[in-house]
């Protein structure tokens, strides 16, 4: 015992030191944009008959319901219009598109250092959604959303490593106009945090009150253009197989001001979708290679995202099961096929049918998130705070879900075998010449803080220690964590001058 524990405590005493120096960012064992794809359903063949039976679908089926502006330029295009007024697109059409379309796709954010570079198999977390209830942890509640709890979404993502990006995931119950929904949406978010931005609009006549704040933001139109660092989240289909003529016009209008677009195809399998999973993969696809045809025609290579996002229907009741196996599987599958066309591309995971943060939520959100990492899905959305299959969104559960998503990003970083990292000199040196154990090794202590990724949140100590701390509760150190980070001023707030020049423009809601 006098030989080992002064040992042991040096080790311990050197490792916390270790763990608590900061951590070069090309040297911290997770990151944006990590490379994933070692997972895949799909086999090759799969694919592949996915791909001709999206083709045939589109070359025979066709989608419904496209605006007149959208009618002219996709056949003008090569499209056909049908006397039963449906698009047809030759499969010669759908590779011409494809052949025009940017493989690599930058979102940007106000931050530079939040860019996030969307190419192969890179891999991003983060929110997104419409939830319309706020999860109330300590009552156990649900209540309405509210555009300050927007914002407070906002800056809370602003300060969790492991959220790349901040697409809206509520709307602002307490605010019934809604054109002054949409750009107090955009002042929320954009006043919250400095990474890349998701969001929507309600109608088309909405899109140039936007822009223009987004210019303003940006310092002038030009700058805006040069960094675009809001993208549109567009659902331009109303599955299945459908044109959602207000998005479509949302769509063209915003492709003008240099806005980038997540074509999103939302079907739900066995509703609005076909039930095997290989068929909502498929309408899916369909889909959203319509939406590149849509946007290439408009403005070839114009930044996009290829947004299928295919959800699962609990089929004895026909609601969604967004926490499902089946919905891990549809992610990872989509991801797949995004590779097959080498599109940047974008998928719904994280998402928890449960209504708190609990155990349920836990599986659910872990379960999807790992396989969208692995399978190397390049914009995770929905990764951190939905609940109730997306009716709900919980600012602890956010906070949790960092956590969650550093141990996802761990996994899909994989592991580097190199002659170093096979340690058979190190092993030789513990097992003939030292101590028997590795606790102190410089190995061990090189590779500690680049090798693993420990939680902020999450309880590792023993039983005895557990007690000793008080018996921690895990919901009550996010709510602290909540507290804490809300007690700051935004990092992201605006210039006081041009504050007050947007809240001239705009009914701005949130207090100043």
């Amino acid at each position: 015992m006098t030989t080992t524990s002064p040992r042991r405590s040096g080790g311990r005493a050197a490792r916390t030191a270790l763990r608590s120096a900061p951590l070069a960012e090309n040297l911290r064992p997770v990151r944006a944009g990590m490379e994933g794809g070692n997972y895949g359903p799909l086999t090759q063949a799969g694919i592949e008959r996915i791909h001709q039976a999206a083709l045939d679908a589109l070359e025979t089926i066709g989608l419904a319901d496209a605006p007149e502006s959208g009618i002219a330029v996709m056949t003008a295009a090569g499209a056909i219009l049908g006397d039963d007024g449906r698009l047809r697109f030759p499969r010669a059409l759908v590779e011409d598109m494809l052949a025009k379309t940017s493989k690599e796709v930058v979102f940007h954010a106000r931050d530079p250092k939040h860019d996030l570079h969307l190419s192969g198999n890179r891999v991003h977390f983060g929110t997104a959604g419409a939830a319309v209830h706020m999860v109330d942890v300590e009552g156990r509640n649900y209540r309405e959303c509210t555009v300050q709890d927007l914002h407070d979404a906002a800056r809370i993502c602003d300060r969790l490593d492991n959220i790349h990006f901040v697409q809206r995931p509520m709307v602002c119950r307490d605010i019934p106009d809604n054109y002054e929904m949409d750009l107090n949406t955009i002042y929320a978010v954009t006043s919250g945090t400095t990474k890349h931005v998701g969001t929507s609009f309600t109608e088309p006549d909405f899109v140039d009150g936007g822009l223009e704040m987004l210019h303003m933001i940006a310092g002038g139109e030009d700058k805006w253009r040069a960094r675009p660092f809001v993208s549109n989240s567009n659902c331009f289909v109303v599955p299945p197989m459908k044109f959602a003529t207000e998005s479509c016009q949302v769509m063209e209008k915003l492709i003008r001001g240099g806005m980038p677009i997540l074509l999103l195809s939302a079907g739900q399998a066995g509703a609005t979708a076909p039930a095997p999973i290989a068929g909502a993969i498929t309408q899916a696809v369909a889909e959203c290679l319509a939406g590149i045809i849509y946007v290439n025609a408009i403005s070839p290579g114009h930044p996009c995202v290829f947004g299928t996002w295919p959800f699962v229907s609990d089929l004895r009741t026909g609601a969604m099961s967004g926490g499902s196996g089946e919905q891990a599987l549809l992610t990872a599958g989509c991801a797949q096929m995004h590779k097959f066309y080498g599109l940047p591309g974008g998928a719904a995971a994280g998402i928890a049918d449960a209504k708190l943060p609990d155990m349920q939520a836990g599986w659910e959100q872990a379960m999807s998130n790992v396989m969208a990492g692995l399978s190397g899905l390049n914009m995770v959305y929905e990764a951190a705070g939905m609940h109730a299959s997306l009716l709900g969104f919980c600012l602890e559960s956010l906070i949790l879900g960092d956590d969650l998503l550093g141990q996802a990003m761990r996994c899909v970083r994989g592991i580097e075998v190199t002659e170093d990292s096979v340690s058979l000199e190190v092993m030789r040196s513990v097992c003939l010449e030292g101590p028997g154990h590795y606790l102190g090794h410089n190995q061990t202590l090189s590779l500690m803080q680049t090798e693993y990724i420990y939680p902020e949140l999450a309880d590792r100590s023993s039983p005895k220690e557990w007690v000793e701390l008080g018996k921690p509760d895990l919901l009550k150190k996010a709510t602290a964590r909540k507290e804490e980070i809300l007690a700051d001023r935004s990092a992201a707030r605006f210039d006081p001058e041009l504050d007050a020049q947007i809240r001239a423009k705009f009914k701005i809601h949130l207090p100043s």
